[in-house]
């Protein structure tokens, strides 16, 4: 498939410069390019559970809203 695309005329530079040293067209350079970041994109690692410290307390304060990012400010700067 045919398409046009914009590129960084630097970007296009290295990349023609890297097709003619590796002995490639521009386009394989660019499809394989193209294909390593997707691909990157899908990749999912596990991670481990995330566990939290907690400390005795009250806990959280009569009409605190965590959600309301603009109070809870207010409350911390009071």
């Amino acid at each position: 498939m045919r398409t046009t695309v914009r590129l960084d005329e630097h970007l296009l530079a290295q990349a023609k410069r890297h097709a003619a040293e590796s002995g490639r067209t521009l386009t394989a350079v660019l499809e394989e390019a193209l294909r390593e970041s997707l691909a990157r994109r899908n990749v999912r690692t596990k991670s481990k559970p995330v566990r939290l410290k907690t400390v005795s307390g009250g806990g959280i304060r009569a009409r605190v809203d965590l959600d309301d990012s603009a109070s809870l400010l207010d409350l911390m700067e009071s």
